[in-house]
C-alpha cells in the first residue's frame, strides 16, 4: 500500500467537498492527494450528442478546478489528478486498491432525510478492503466540509461480542492525528418481553449494563494505553446501535462503522448498521472492513 489518499470526483457538489475532506486528511497524513474521475463506459449512450471529446473536455475542467482550489488551501501538498473509464464502482475501487483511503460524496436529502448512498458508493465499498470515507455538502454551503464538526469528537460503535481491533486501530490513529477525543459507543437492547408478562428487573438490568459496560472499557484499554494523548469516553447505551451511532453523530468530526468482509458475490455487502449510518448520520462517516 502506497501512502496516499483518493478523491473521487463526479463534479456534485458533494464530491467537490469530499475532495476538500480528502485534502485536508492527506495534509494531516503529510501524504500525497490523489483526484480521480470515471468517466463511465456505456455500451449504448442515451444521448448521441455528448461526444468522447465533449466528456474529454468536461472532466479535465472538473479535475483542474478542484486540483487549483485544493493547491490554493493546502499550497505543500503534493497533487494527481486522472481519468479513467470503466464502470465507476470497479474503477474507482481498482484506483485506491493502493490507497490508505477512499473519499467520495454522498448526496444530500436535509437534516431529517438524511442521504442516498447511491449503488456507485455501495458498489465501491463493498469492492475494496481499504477504507471509504463518505462526506456530504455542507447544508449552509459556505462551510467547508473539512471545517464542518472539525472542532467535535471522533465516534466509533463497537460490538463487544466481535473483533473491533480494525476499527479502533483507524479511529485511535485519527483522534491522536487531530489532536480530538474519541467516543466508543457501544449499544444494547434488553431482552424482548414475553407475552404480557413483566419487563426486565430493573436491577437485573442494571447488572447487564455494568457488565456490558466493563466489556467496553477492557476492549479500549489496550488502545488507551498505546494512545495516551488522546481523551476517551466509552459510552454504552441503551436502543438501536444505528440509532445511537446517528444520533452521536452530530457535532462529530467522524463517525467510524465496520463492515463484514464477504467475499460470496451474494447477500450485502456493507451490512444494516453500517448501510443506516451512511443514509442519516450528520457527520463524515468512515467504513472499515474487518474478517
Amino acid at each position: 500500500m502506497t501512502n496516499l489518499v483518493t478523491a473521487g470526483l463526479d463534479g456534485s457538489r458533494e464530491s467537490v467537498a469530499a475532495a476538500r475532506w480528502a485534502a485536508h486528511e492527506a495534509d494531516l497524513r503529510g501524504v500525497p492527494l490523489a483526484l480521480v474521475h470515471v468517466e463511465e463506459w456505456l455500451e449504448r449512450p442515451p444521448l448521441a450528442v455528448a461526444t468522447t471529446e465533449v466528456q474529454r473536455q468536461w472532466a479535465e475542467a472538473l479535475l483542474r478546478e478542484a486540483f487549483e482550489e485544493i493547491k490554493g488551501l493546502y499550497p505543500n501538498l503534493e497533487i494527481t489528478s486522472r481519468r479513467l473509464q470503466g464502470i465507476p464502482a470497479t474503477a474507482l475501487a481498482h484506483a485506491a486498491a493502493s490507497s490508505d483511503m477512499l473519499v467520495l460524496g454522498s448526496r444530500g436529502l436535509g437534516a431529517i432525510a438524511g442521504f442516498i448512498l447511491g449503488s456507485i458508493g455501495a458498489g465501491t465499498i463493498a469492492a475494496i478492503d481499504q477504507p471509504v470515507v463518505l462526506v456530504g455538502a455542507p447544508h449552509d454551503g459556505a462551510t467547508s466540509a473539512e471545517d464542518s464538526g472539525a472542532d467535535g469528537p471522533i465516534v466509533t460503535g463497537v460490538d463487544i461480542g466481535r473483533p473491533c481491533d480494525a476499527l479502533l486501530s483507524f479511529a485511535f490513529e485519527e483522534a491522536a492525528r487531530r489532536g480530538c477525543a474519541l467516543r466508543v459507543l457501544h449499544a444494547w437492547a434488553p431482552p424482548p418481553v414475553v407475552g404480557c408478562g413483566p419487563g426486565l428487573d430493573p436491577g437485573v438490568q442494571e447488572e447487564i449494563g455494568r457488565g456490558i459496560a466493563t466489556a467496553v472499557d477492557e476492549m479500549v484499554r489496550p488502545w488507551c494505553e498505546k494512545y495516551p494523548s488522546v481523551p476517551v469516553t466509552p459510552e454504552v447505551r441503551i436502543g438501536q446501535s444505528a440509532i445511537q451511532l446517528v444520533d452521536a453523530s452530530r457535532g462529530a468530526a467522524l463517525v467510524v462503522v465496520g463492515r463484514r468482509i464477504r467475499r460470496s458475490a451474494y447477500g450485502t455487502h456493507i451490512g444494516s448498521i453500517a448501510h443506516a449510518v451512511l443514509h442519516h448520520a450528520a457527520a463524515p462517516v468512515a467504513v472499515i472492513a474487518h474478517e
